[in-house]
């Protein structure tokens, strides 16, 4: 049996040039899957990096404005722009600091040996004409006084007992007593005030007095409130909690009120209230907590920023 076969040259190679077009679009969509992947990691670990330095920096300047870190020239946002690198390699590309807003913005960049300034190498997108890809990250923090926020129990400090040696890191340890007219006010070292929640804690206000919503209503008699439990008082055990400072206090009884001035770090070391205590050390009398103000930086979001009274308690934060 003889076969017929057709013969036709034109059609030799046709298969190549469809080939050679399926691989363009075959690399494409590698471009995509490995090196927009490879782009999207460098991204996250330049944003780790600019947020740490940011808030980092935040926290030197609420320390101390004067701190060689609390500046444009800072070597710790390298450092920790560096450590969030998964190759321990990126650039702080600029630092932004306005110490009058409280506010620092650090912008990072990629960085590899012998690629092109705030660019990484990609590793298909060059075969069709993309050999890097700038990639960089920016993060702002902002820093001030807490002017209002939740405190986990209803104690007003008061302000003539605040002990904060001029540039110390913390005061001597003290014991707050809650004796009449010790301090010039209601009580001596501080006051329960009044809350209608069913909670123990509350949400105070610092400011200027001219403001009523900064006067809270003394909680009358010595006792703590009734609201307040053991697993309460608890969550101070040993801790440096924010507690609002009055420097007003007027009144008597359930016609008393607290001048709220400012919030203090005070770091907690023993307290008794009847059947509720704890100490860190030697037992404290009745109606005692014993403890030392500190200056420390709070990352608590629950705190809102403002311009009262600077007491050694500063919050910061990442902001837009």
């Amino acid at each position: 049996m003889r076969r017929l076969t057709i013969k036709n040259n034109k059609e030799h190679g046709a298969i190549s040039v469809i080939v050679a077009i399926l691989m363009v679009t075959l690399l494409g969509f590698v471009a995509i899957a490995v090196d927009v992947g490879v782009i999207y990691s460098e991204r996250a670990q330049l944003q780790n990096g600019a947020d740490a330095s940011a808030i980092a920096l935040a926290q030197k300047c609420a320390r101390n404005a004067a701190d060689a870190d609390c500046s444009t020239t800072s070597t710790l946002a390298g450092t920790l722009a560096n450590q969030n690198a998964l190759d321990g390699m990126s650039k702080v590309h600029a630092i932004e600091l306005d110490k009058t807003a409280r506010k620092v913005s650090v912008t990072t960049t990629a960085k590899e040996q012998g690629g092109t300034d705030n660019s990484i190498s990609l590793l298909f997108a060059k075969a069709i004409g993309i050999p890097s890809k700038e990639v960089g990250a920016r993060s702002s923090a902002v820093w001030g006084t807490p002017s209002r926020g939740p405190v986990i129990l209803p104690l007003a400090i008061a302000h003539c007992k605040l002990n904060i040696p001029a540039g110390g890191a913390k005061g001597a340890e003290q014991v707050l007593e809650q004796s009449v007219n010790g301090c010039g006010g209601i009580p001596g070292g501080f006051g329960w005030m009044q809350t209608t929640s069913t909670k123990c804690s509350i949400t105070a206000t610092a400011g200027a007095s001219s403001n009523s919503g900064i006067w809270f209503s003394s909680d009358t008699g010595a006792s703590a409130p009734s609201t307040c439990t053991a697993a309460d008082f608890a969550q101070m055990n040993n801790q440096t909690v924010l507690l609002p400072l009055y420097d007003i206090a007027t009144g008597t009884g359930s016609s008393g009120k607290y001048y709220i001035k400012g919030f203090a770090a005070f770091h907690v070391t023993g307290y008794q209230f009847a059947s509720i205590g704890w100490t860190a050390g030697s037992k404290v009398a009745n109606k005692t907590i014993r403890g030392y103000f500190v200056k420390y930086v709070s990352l608590a979001q629950g705190f809102e920023l403002g311009s009262t009274p600077d007491y050694g308690a500063a919050v910061t934060r990442l902001t837009l």
